[in-house]
């Protein structure tokens, strides 16, 4: 695969200090990494030649013994990210970098993070849910990163984020290229709605320390790469 060989990985320029207080205010904030251009068109690219040679596999619901396929849920197929590649690292580094501001300004205790390519193709969804239940603090933060060319809303796709009663719309984000969405886990119900063309994401979580829980981290090594 032929990358850029520098790939933007500083956290700077990016608000940092505004996605904190947008997190304390309202738990969710929408920002833009569009200033690194090399390090999504990379990514963009890896997970075309992924989809290619159909490497991502279907998403399902629950984990472990309790994981199973609901295309009546999701529809949405997926693959985890290894730091295997020049993108990876770039993209986990910039995390590694998020993470350490997360903790230092809001004082979360996040511990690891964790992320996969999602891919849904024309009329794929998914239905409202939570990251994470109440309560159990695996998944703290969430994030998903867009990697969607000339995506307009009528394309569908958006990520509608609601309030804790899961009835009032607080944001509606179009997929578009560089779009970052942030939001807490457990606080903030989301779906996806049905997309029209194909919609390319990073999803990714930030976590406490759960490593036995995190699949993203059992045998890949990644653990001690971070």
């Amino acid at each position: 695969m032929s990358l850029a060989p520098a790939i933007e990985t500083e956290i700077l320029p990016f608000d940092v200090a505004g996605l904190c207080d947008d997190l304390a205010r309202q738990g969710w904030s929408v920002r833009s990494l569009a200033r690194r251009k090399r390090l999504i068109g990379a990514l963009r690219q890896e997970l075309a030649l992924h989809r290619a040679e159909e490497a991502l596999a279907p998403a399902g619901i629950g984990r472990s013994d309790d994981f199973r396929l609901a295309r009546s849920i999701r529809r949405d197929r997926i693959l985890w990210l290894d730091g295997d590649s020049i993108a990876q690292k770039a993209y986990l580094a910039f995390a590694e970098k998020l993470r350490v501001e997360l903790n230092r300004r809001l004082m979360l205790g996040l511990f690891r993070y964790e992320a996969h390519f999602a891919l849904y193709e024309a009329g794929g969804f998914y239905k409202m849910h939570r990251d994470s239940f109440a309560g159990a603090r695996n998944r703290l933060v969430s994030t998903v990163l867009y990697l969607n060319e000339d995506w307009q809303g009528e394309d569908g796709g958006l990520l509608r984020l609601f309030a804790e009663d899961e009835k009032t719309i607080l944001q509606e984000v179009v997929p578009a290229m560089a779009t970052f969405a942030v939001f807490l886990s457990e606080e903030v119900p989301h779906e996806v709605t049905v997309a029209l063309k194909a919609r390319a994401s990073i999803a990714g979580w930030f976590r406490c320390n759960d490593l036995i829980e995190t699949p993203a981290l059992q045998g890949a090594g990644l653990a001690d790469r971070l």
